[in-house]
């Protein structure tokens, strides 16, 4: 599926190729919660690296979160990079150079529609705000930390990958 997306102000655009178009994964790390907002968590879509095209690359910041509790003054630097309108602030993609194949697009920098989910799955539940009240639905998915299935095993379990 070819996704287009921007940022809020039109300064960045950028347009991939997935074969895991389906929003169905939550994030509620701190990282997340505090770069996206939203409600207190974060959907990553899955990308084919190669494929990224993007106008208004001047316009983009890359930052690279600390990994640990803040103000630590060894804490590690995430591999992950994630990628804002420097204009706006919007949140746009993720790239992390140990799966150099796979760009992140997140959902809500998406201008394609998407494709709804018959699930979702929540991660990293154990890092969620108190005041994040999770859907709790009987076909959904929960984890404390990150599940072992990969977007595209969720993508072929769920029979959406397209085969």
């Amino acid at each position: 599926m070819q996704l287009q997306g921007s940022c809020h102000c039109g300064a960045v655009r950028f347009s991939l190729e997935s074969a895991t178009p389906y929003p169905y994964q939550r994030c509620y790390c701190s990282i997340c919660r505090k770069t996206q907002g939203g409600g207190g968590y974060a959907i990553n879509l899955g990308g084919d690296a190669r494929s990224l095209s993007v106008h208004g690359r001047d316009n983009i910041s890359v930052y690279q979160a600390k990994m640990g509790p803040p103000g630590q003054p060894d804490a590690k630097v995430s591999s992950g990079q994630r990628h804002f309108c420097k204009v706006c602030g919007s949140a746009l993609w993720l790239y992390d150079s140990s799966w150099p194949e796979l760009v992140h697009p997140f959902a809500s920098a998406i201008d394609t529609p998407l494709p709804v989910p018959p699930e979702h799955t929540h991660l990293m539940l154990e890092f969620k705000a108190p005041w994040v009240e999770v859907d709790k639905r009987a076909e959904d998915q929960y984890f404390d930390v990150y599940p072992q299935e990969s977007i595209a095993q969720w993508h072929q379990r769920t029979g959406l990958d397209g085969e």
